[in-house]
């Protein structure tokens, strides 16, 4: 089944070569393609068939199940378990024995390199390590069997990666001074052989050599094993003068000896006699193999790639292409690594190991390279390689990113029965998969079973699953999901515990709320100190306030002025407006003051931040007592001052007392374009264009230049009542102005455009009027281009627009021109989108829709609901319907007018 599986999707990529993964995988579900998938993981793409599912679920899982020692019902296993759940020694015994496990040097290393499946609550390092000793014990007691040198070095490395080196020395202590004062001394060499390798594996090389002395001195030598051992602890050390009377101790063309040589050189920078050692070498597979690979990765580790590659090239061996591919991984040298992969299967007929593999193909995976992780794991699967549990996660890794999260999960479930369990990063992609799916009960089940089995799940991750749950409601799963984390001592991100907290607060949780705010301070809850967070107090406030709980909010912000945090200006903003909204003045102005004592801002700042507020919450009267407070301090009011309270006026729509007070303030000393920007941008937002008009006249006329957002507000503003006269006029002179034409601008030009055709005449009436008539004419053809600065006339592109919507003819070119010459937003895409639609070229709106996801915009309801009414206008249902999942897909709904125009087109 995999063989025809591979060769499907590989028929399928000589198809179309160009071509991703995905869009592959695409085209087989549908002859027509939707844009690829967004970031990260929610893809636009059709979900794949159930049968198409299940074929690949079928596939991975034959390939899983076809080698059984990977089971978790295996010797190994049942050993781990039965030592697991015997209390005490006889039942051990007992339990051990009808295993009857074929006690030997491999079998015992098999053991001690493996990793059981167990119950999640022995299942960490520390009490998987007493397990391993506690047989280690047993199986020494088991006569005739005896430990080799072997399994004492494998338990010894085991005890050392686990950070465990004091017990091996505390262990030789205990084991070379016999508690029987009667007992003869152990003249036995492999008791001195043990010794010798435990106190090398432990770091203690010196004493080591004492002990070897002692061996010498009483006639007795070391095992090549123990020399070998010995010997590399010496090199780790830096202990190289030491080497020298060992080395001889060995064979010259012994491997592990002259693969030590050529480490001990290495170490020493001397890496020309390192390589003339290798070259001196005979030439016997045997003794070349494991130094060239040791001299590789040295010259790798050093930035000297050519003559790594000169090493692999000279030393054509298996072991050695393995290390090669291996460091080019590290090195993020994929192209190189799959191409040296390909070049030596062909000609030599090389298939690495599943070590291989696998770092490639996680390598790949993090990069996205999804075809070519396809690739490589359907060819260990055709070439019988033996998956172990990074392909599994690699495998699952692949089928997340590529959409088949069904498949996935199924692969997930059956873990223990294929016997392979993932690693920590394939529960994130599981966790992230499912989320961006909907199936946030799943992804709830993988992070639950990741955390009993130890592993928190990673940031984004956890951040993503808990988003979604607040988001659902689901509150009592995210608490479950906190109070684990708590358990395992990590420390859940401030953003996510501010997102809990506000969902407990919309949710009228206030007691769960205040529990999780005050942990640290009562003890109450599991969430330690999180009240350290200013994320969490900004959470509380705008939960309480959108409660109108607002009694409580002055002593928030004090209490959190306290932890040594500083509310911004938006936050002050969001207590002020609160507080006036529940006409709250006097808790204002004891806030003001309760600030002013405090000092923690400048006092201008700090009357600043409450007019502010005040003028936000549409309270100038508030505003005006707190800038009369302000002047009467003996803080002399300046522009930001008087702005400030301007806006508040403007914003209340106190029309009358706005212009009063600009005129006071006229009276007092020349306006600033800043205050004109003021009452230009708050009379256009007050539905005042005509007085919004006059002031940004009187400011031209005193050649003061208004802000960008004065000329965006007054463009809309007249746009809206269709003084498109003025508009125009509006338009031409911000042209004069010399400033690159906004998105903004532009968008409201085009949206009017878009409308009728008023807008444009109104721009050639002038034209003509003025004899400045563009040279536009009524082709697009004679568009110029050498514009300064790359930038068209308004007019022109406005005129080009709206005539390839009515004339269709132009509108291949139309996108195409206002990406070179206008800045480009999602807004200006829809509008584009909106214009295909209206003149039924639905062919150039997907391209278009395509478009964005090259200039990074990610497409909003309006972009989906659009393409939707442009497919069912043209009566091509099956599209509309295929676009209508996609957008449910992306968490958007149609309107209620696409429904309507879905059902007839039904």
């Amino acid at each position: 089944m995999s063989r025809h599986l591979s060769t499907s999707f590989r028929r399928l990529n000589r198809a179309s070569s160009s071509l991703s993964l995905l869009r592959i995988l695409s085209n087989t579900f549908s002859s027509s393609t939707l844009p690829p998938p967004l970031p990260p993981f929610t893809p636009l793409l059709s979900p794949p068939s159930p049968s198409l599912a299940a074929t690949v679920t079928s596939a991975f899982s034959q390939w899983f199940l076809s080698h059984p020692p990977n089971s978790p019902n295996s010797l190994l296993d049942r050993i781990y378990s039965a030592l697991a759940s015997s209390s005490d020694e006889h039942t051990l015994d007992q339990s051990l024995s009808n295993l009857n496990p074929p006690l030997s040097e491999t079998f015992l290393r098999s053991f001690l390199s493996h990793k059981p499946f167990l119950d999640p609550a022995i299942a960490d390092s520390n009490k998987l390590l007493l397990l391993k000793l506690r047989f280690f014990d047993w199986s020494g007691r088991r006569k005739p069997y005896r430990h080799s040198r072997s399994v004492y070095h494998a338990l010894f490395q085991l005890l050392k990666k686990s950070n465990k080196s004091p017990l091996i020395l505390q262990w030789l202590q205990l084991f070379s001074n016999p508690q029987k004062p009667s007992r003869p001394p152990h003249l036995h060499p492999s008791f001195y052989d043990t010794l010798v390798i435990g106190y090398a594996v432990a770091g203690k090389p010196e004493t080591a050599l004492g002990i070897f002395g002692r061996m010498r001195y009483s006639g007795l030598e070391l095992q090549p094993f123990t020399i070998r051992v010995l010997l590399n602890s010496l090199v780790e050390n830096s202990l190289f003068s030491f080497c020298d009377s060992l080395f001889p101790l060995l064979p010259q063309t012994d491997p592990v000896a002259v693969s030590i040589r050529i480490k001990a050189l290495c170490m020493q920078k001397n890496l020309d006699s390192a390589e003339s050692l290798l070259r001196s070498l005979p030439n016997r597979l045997a003794a070349r193999e494991v130094p060239a690979c040791v001299l590789v990765k040295t010259f790798c580790k050093s930035g000297k790639y050519t003559k790594a590659r000169k090493i692999v090239d000279d030393f054509p061996y298996g072991e050695v292409y393995t290390v090669w591919l291996k460091c080019l991984v590290k090195m993020g040298k994929l192209s190189e690594a799959l191409g040296f992969l390909a070049d030596k299967k062909v000609k030599e007929d090389y298939i690495p190991d599943s070590t291989v593999y696998n770092s490639l193909i996680m390598r790949l995976l993090r990069g996205n390279h999804l075809s070519e992780a396809y690739d490589l794991l359907t060819e260990m699967m055709e070439e019988g390689i033996p998956p172990t549990r990074v392909t599994m996660s690699a495998a699952l890794g692949f089928f997340c990113k590529a959409g088949f999260v069904d498949v996935a999960l199924n692969l997930y479930r059956c873990r223990r029965e294929l016997g392979i369990d993932p690693g920590g990063p394939t529960f994130d992609d599981l966790i992230r998969a499912l989320c961006a799916d909907g199936d946030y009960d799943s992804a709830y089940n993988v992070v639950d079973d990741s955390m009993r089995k130890g592993h928190f799940p990673g940031h984004q991750a956890f951040a993503t699953l808990a988003s979604a749950l607040c988001r659902e409601g689901k509150l009592n799963q995210v608490r479950t999901l906190l109070d684990a984390a708590v358990q395992q001592e990590v420390r859940p991100a401030a953003d996510i515990l501010s997102r809990y907290m506000a969902a407990l607060c919309k949710a009228g949780n206030l007691t769960e709320a205040c529990l999780v705010l005050h942990t640290g301070k009562d003890s109450v809850g599991t969430m330690e100190s999180m009240y350290k967070h200013k994320s969490t107090y900004i959470s509380m406030i705008r939960a309480f306030t959108l409660l109108d709980r607002v009694d409580t909010l002055p002593r928030l912000v004090i209490e959190m002025q306290e932890m040594g945090h500083v509310p911004s200006r938006s936050l002050y903003r969001t207590v002020i407006v609160s507080l006036c909204k529940m006409d709250k003045y006097g808790d204002v102005l004891g806030l003001l003051s309760e600030q002013l004592q405090r000092r923690n801002l400048d006092e201008r700042t700090c009357y600043h931040y409450f007019i502010d507020g005040a003028a936000h919450a549409g309270t100038p009267d508030l505003a005006r007592e707190i800038y009369n407070r302000m002047v009467s301090a003996g803080i002399k009011p300046n522009w930001e001052s008087e702005n400030l309270l301007l806006h508040g006026y403007l914003k209340s729509s106190k029309i009358s007392d706005a212009l009063n007070f600009f005129e006071f303030l006229r009276g007092r000393k020349e306006p600033t374009s800043k205050m004109y920007n003021v009452m230009i941008v708050g009379l256009c937002q007050a539905g005042r264009p005509d007085q919004a008009v006059d002031f940004w006249k009187e400011a031209r006329e005193k050649k003061l230049i208004p802000s960008l957002e004065s000329y965006e507000e007054l463009s809309l503003a007249l746009g809206s009542v269709k003084d498109y006269n003025t508009l125009v006029k509006l338009l031409d002179d911000f042209r004069e102005t010399g400033r690159p034409v906004s998105a903004f601008l532009c968008n409201v030009v085009l949206m009017h455009t878009l409308k009728n055709r008023d807008l444009l005449r109104v721009w050639f009436k002038l034209r003509e009027e003025s004899k400045d008539k563009d040279s536009y004419g009524a082709e697009l053809n004679e568009l110029p281009h050498n514009q300064s600065s790359g930038r068209m006339l308004l007019g022109q592109l406005i005129a080009a627009f709206s005539a390839g919507i009515r004339t269709k003819e132009y509108l291949d070119q139309v996108a195409e021109e206002f990406e070179k010459y206008f800045p480009m937003d999602l807004y200006t895409y829809n509008m584009l989108l909106r214009a295909f639609a209206v003149g039924g070229r639905m062919d150039l709106a997907r391209d278009l829709f395509n478009r964005m996801y090259e200039k990074g915009y990610r497409p909003n309801r309006w972009s989906f609901d659009t393409m939707v009414i442009g497919f069912c206008k043209e009566g091509d249902k099956d599209e509309a319907e295929r676009w209508r999942d996609a957008m449910s897909r992306n968490g958007f709904s149609p309107t209620q007018h696409t429904e309507r125009l879905l059902a007839i087109t039904s």
